[in-house]
């Protein structure tokens, strides 16, 4: 078929893929599983014949490994996704982007009188995007990019709808309940729960780097001294870009995936030493170097209060962080991702990323969740002020959530972590949210709006002795990891992400004037 030039011609033939990898619904999950991984593909069309009855997914798949059901013993039939939505081959590619957009689908089987003939992705859809004038799909784009598929990722995913999120294929919140941060970090740089002869030899790995480089150490003072007031997010943006030139992290082109996962636990280790080191010295105090023995988030407590924490403080800031380690393409992450797609080096995107987070409307609301239980005060006041909040237009902080539409499975947990520290702000925390969602079904009707992770957070890292200043980069502290796995994916099958801007500025070419 002959390719035409205008993007306004291109049809879903030009650009599918033909032909689709297919299974039928007597094999086995685990024979289809394995044709994908053969294929590098997202999915497979399950046929009758050359008749398309169903599509199983990575989606799919991602469910099934959590079933714990065994793969060679289970049908294609029993987990595919029957009757799929199809695409004629000769739909322009306009529509097509149109569909996946609004279905949350990310493959479309294309059926030609009944036949499978290929299959179009997301993917394929976001290839032809970056060749096409702006003018063409600026206006099929929503502002902000809100529910556009930009990539694929195997390192977790968010369901708004149904208030889920999962890293891999475990649920998140139950990594928080029954593993250590330790565990989730090899889950997330290495694809799978550690055993404890592997989370051993994981934490023996990664305990040197937790020392701050000896170049960069005495750079800590002055760093600790910028801004007035000094905020440790911003330190920790320094730093970051010190430790990567000290340490000579190369560009992520140029290495292999050893070395740039080398840099990320180099990186994710020594966070923590740097946020409390900046946070001491600010205070006057002198650091404390990371405990030998102590894991992750009992370290963090460690050189940020000079005291041992309780195994309660550490294991409620230990969940804390597991929950926030990764959240989709959120803000940071995709900043990160963005950068690492230029072939910068780790310390460069993970610098960006900190930056991305540095905003207020991305990780800087639990301080002022709290900060509104202080201004209500007591149970009794609660209904009032939330009400003339919400009249006059003010936000509440800690509520709403960009992508959830019920309840966020984070601030579920992080209720139930802070009822078990017996925090006296947990009751007004709770007063405090029935009354709004109250409130605002009241006075908004059709907006619901739900606490989110900030909400009950900061009253588990207060309850912690965890200062206010540094809630957002104990955030940062496991967000990093996040980051990082980020990273190492988008540097193993790279593409230069390059979106393009639809101009609305006046109409050029315009004369240019001359001086008088």
């Amino acid at each position: 078929m002959a390719h035409t030039t205008g993007a306004t011609a291109r049809t879903v033939a030009d650009i599918m893929s033909s032909p689709a990898v297919t299974a039928t619904t007597a094999e086995t999950i685990a024979e289809a599983s394995g044709r994908m991984g053969e294929r590098r593909v997202g999915s497979v069309v399950v046929v009758d014949g050359d008749r398309p009855v169903g599509i199983l997914t990575e989606r799919d798949l991602v469910r099934f490994a959590a079933s714990g059901a065994d793969p060679s013993a289970t049908k294609v039939s029993e987990w595919m996704t029957a009757d799929p939505y199809t695409v004629a081959p000769d739909r322009a590619v306009s529509n097509a982007f149109q569909s996946l957009s609004e279905k949350g689908y990310r493959h479309i089987p294309v059926v030609d009188d009944g036949a499978l003939v290929g299959i179009v992705s997301m993917r394929d859809l976001m290839k032809i995007a970056q060749i096409q004038p702006a003018g063409r799909l600026a206006g099929e784009v929503p502002l902000g990019l809100e529910g556009v598929v930009v990539a694929e990722t195997h390192i977790g995913h968010v369901r708004g709808q149904e208030g889920f999120y999962h890293y891999r294929q475990y649920n998140a919140v139950e990594l928080a309940e029954k593993r250590t941060l330790e565990d989730v970090w090899h889950l997330m740089f290495y694809g799978d729960l550690p055993t404890i002869a592997e989370r051993e030899r994981f934490t023996e790995e990664v305990r040197p780097f937790r020392e701050i480089p000896e170049l960069v150490q005495p750079l800590m003072a002055n760093v600790a001294k910028l801004g007035d007031p000094f905020v440790p997010l911003n330190g920790l943006r320094s730093a970051v870009s010190l430790l990567g030139s000290a340490l000579d992290f190369r560009p992520s082109l140029d290495i292999d995936v050893d070395e740039l996962r080398h840099n990320a636990m180099q990186v994710c280790a020594v966070v923590p030493t740097f946020l409390t080191t900046l946070y001491r010295l600010n205070q006057g105090l002198e650091p404390i170097a990371p405990h030998p023995e102590l894991p992750y988030a009992a370290n963090y407590l460690y050189m940020m209060q000079g005291e041992i924490p309780t195994p309660e403080h550490a294991r409620a800031v230990e969940q804390y962080l597991i929950s926030t380690i990764d959240h989709g393409f959120n803000a940071s992450t995709f900043t990160a991702r963005v950068i690492t797609s230029t072939g910068a080096d780790l310390a460069a995107a993970v610098t960006g990323g900190i930056g991305a987070l540095s905003g207020p409307l991305h990780g800087g609301a639990p301080s002022r969740a709290l900060d509104m239980l202080d201004a209500v005060g007591t149970a009794e006041n609660a209904e009032p002020w939330i009400r003339a909040s919400v009249e006059r237009g003010d936000r509440l902080m800690g509520f709403g959530h960009r992508v959830y539409k019920t309840d966020d499975p984070r601030s579920i947990m992080l209720r139930g972590v802070a009822e078990r520290l017996g925090d006296g702000n947990v009751e007004l925390a709770k007063e405090i949210e029935t009354t709004a969602v109250r409130v605002l079904a009241e006075l908004k009707p059709g907006r619901k709006l739900y606490t989110n992770v900030e909400f009950y957070a900061g009253i588990v890292m207060d309850a912690c002795g965890v200062p206010r200043e540094m809630f957002t980069p104990t955030f940062a502290s496991s967000r990093v990891i996040g980051w990082t796995s980020h990273i190492l994916e988008q540097a193993a099958d790279n593409r230069l992400i390059r979106p393009s801007a639809e101009y609305v500025g006046a109409p050029p070419p315009q004369p240019v004037p001359t001086i008088d």
